[in-house]
């Protein structure tokens, strides 16, 4: 009865890091200029907003964020997923409460990591104006001969 009582809790709690942190994560995008339309990718619905906004994605997810303004190069900024200390404390929180079950809530959902770089922070480059095409030369008119030659 007892054991039953233990994983009974275990699965109630779920991952450590999921309770305390949460599976998703507030990302801050901003640019300059301000004004920037940044298309976030990998969530379940791609998101635009106009910097500077912010946007909340899961915690698990493959996050890239394509900033575009006419007038400017566009940038992508991939986003790595790391194990912070209060994931990592989490995390190892299983180890008491959650055990494997918790343990495994945790990898699943992403519960124990952060995005980098988190806020996300760019300065757009000028687009390289393309030069005119230049006017066809006219044809200059045949020199007349000079008197007395």
């Amino acid at each position: 009865m007892r054991s039953f009582g233990i994983v009974a809790l275990s699965v109630m709690l779920g991952g450590c890091a999921s309770v305390t942190r949460g599976t998703t994560e507030n990302i801050s995008i901003s640019s300059t200029p301000s004004g920037v339309e940044a298309v976030v990718s990998g969530m379940d619905v791609p998101t635009t907003c106009t910097t500077p906004c912010s946007v909340v994605v899961k915690r698990n997810a493959d996050i890239s964020i394509t900033f575009q303004k006419e007038g400017y190069q566009p940038q992508i900024v991939p986003l790595s997923r790391d194990v912070q200390t209060g994931g990592a404390a989490g995390f190892a929180g299983n180890l008491l409460l959650g055990g494997i079950v918790g343990m495994g809530v945790d990898a699943a959902t992403g519960a124990a990591t952060d995005h980098k770089p988190n806020p996300v922070i760019v300065t757009m480059q000028p687009s390289v104006p393309h030069a005119a095409p230049r006017a066809p030369r006219k044809p200059r008119p045949p020199r007349e001969p000079q008197a007395g030659t």
